[in-house]
């Protein structure tokens, strides 16, 4: 399949009740994504075939990869290292397990091995969600507190500077980044309606792709907070989008159908697949979560 330039198209009609965490897999040219609500894991080839799938104990938000081979994900509880032979999983570091209504959302891998990932109230009602790292001194650090959604989060090309997004409100953050400690907290942008802002992407040249849940689009701003393209959706619930492809250039984005009513199912049937695009730049390389340091 040959994917037209800015035109998404569906690679995968998987009618996810909330896809998200897109990651591309360089060394098996794969695409996993995640099903939050539906507590499942896929996966796929760069073509949308060879589709596989996999059953999580509780809500599964993003998955990554670890140097030296395999994956680390996040359950309800804490961050799990996850065995695709046997589809077990098993705990690496337990986070917010005495908030039950509290579960994770996105998750990201610095240039150093580093993992950044929020969490978020489940009801999205309280701010008991907070931005976390897994640094390389194997400790769980709060970074950012008082989110009822967490959402990103992505850094620029040299890893000086880390993006987060408030959903609800709106706002995506920048922070000043050495060496795993956020400073200089910042608005970089408020969005617009319609939509809310959700996941997003960095590519080579420190753009920024803005998934908008709610918002039929993907916007790309520039490193200084600037609109430069809306990408647009046959579907309303883009939730994040990730660079692959022996190039970097293919675009794999989620989407879900969580919140639609019958008949806004009805009159968007592809709602919950995965789409792919192809861009002009290039995004930036998977890193890889250096596990060995964070146990």
């Amino acid at each position: 399949m040959t994917s037209e330039l800015f035109q998404p198209e569906v690679l995968w009609e998987v009618g996810a009740h909330l896809g998200e965490g897109p990651m591309w897999h360089a060394p098996s040219k794969s695409v996993y994504f995640v099903d939050i609500k539906s507590r499942k894991i896929h996966r796929c080839a760069a073509d949308g075939s060879k589709q596989q799938t996999w059953d999580a104990p509780n809500q599964a938000t993003f998955v990554v990869p670890v140097k030296g081979g395999g994956l680390v994900t996040s359950l309800r509880d804490g961050v799990y290292r996850f065995n695709e032979a046997d589809g077990s999983f098993a705990q690496l570091h337990a986070v917010e397990a005495d908030l039950e209504d509290n579960r994770f959302n996105d998750g990201y891998v610095d240039h150093q091995g580093r993992l950044w990932f929020g969490s978020m109230h489940d009801p999205e009602e309280s701010p008991s969600g907070a931005l976390y790292s897994l640094g390389l001194d194997a400790q769980v650090t709060l970074a950012d507190p008082d989110y009822r959604i967490t959402n990103g989060p992505a850094m620029s090309p040299d890893g000086k500077t880390l993006y987060h997004t408030d959903t609800l409100g709106r706002t995506m953050y920048a922070f000043d980044h050495e060496n795993g400690k956020l400073l200089n907290k910042r608005v970089f942008i408020q969005t617009e309606e319609p939509g809310w802002p959700d996941g997003m992407a960095v590519d080579a040249n420190g753009d920024i792709w803005l998934a908008m849940f709610r918002g039929h689009r993907i916007d790309r701003y520039s490193p200084d907070g600037k609109l430069q393209q809306t990408v647009k959706f046959p579907v309303p619930n883009i939730t994040k989008l990730a660079f692959g492809g022996d190039d970097l250039r293919t675009a794999y984005v989620t989407t879900a159908w969580k919140g639609l009513s019958d008949e806004e199912r009805a009159t968007y049937p592809q709602a919950g697949a995965l789409f792919t695009f192809r861009v002009e730049t290039p995004g930036l390389a998977q890193h890889e979560f250096l596990i060995e340091a964070s146990k």
